[in-house]
């Protein structure tokens, strides 16, 4: 799988690269929700729009030091298909929504 999605800070644009970076997700986030609001389909495509919830618990590469605090936001992700494999993912999610949340710094801009 292709990850394009740029939700995670600096993942590389080859396969596999999304997983690591997924995995960490349940460790920082504890508990971690992702409640499906509606999913869409069309040719190869499938797009999920989410609402994503979650207390900063754990070590986060953003943010090492937990905060303690909760975060509600909407994400949509597309999803390209082949062979009932997904093959591709592209997304989008409320990030500055979700720091200012969790008291996180903004992320500088170079």
């Amino acid at each position: 799988m292709i990850d394009h999605n740029k939700i995670i800070h600096g993942e590389p644009d080859e396969p596999g690269a999304a997983f690591e970076g997924i995995r960490g997700q349940p460790a920082a986030f504890d508990p971690l929700h992702m409640r499906v609001e509606e999913l869409i389909g069309e040719g190869d495509r499938v797009v999920a729009r989410l609402t994503m919830t979650g207390t900063h618990t754990g070590a986060h590469p953003r943010m090492p030091v937990p905060t303690g605090r909760g975060f509600e936001v909407e994400a949509v992700f597309i999803f390209t298909l082949a062979d009932e494999k997904i093959t591709e993912i592209r997304g989008v999610s409320d990030r500055l929504g979700m720091f200012l949340q969790l008291g996180w710094d903004w992320p500088q801009i170079d």
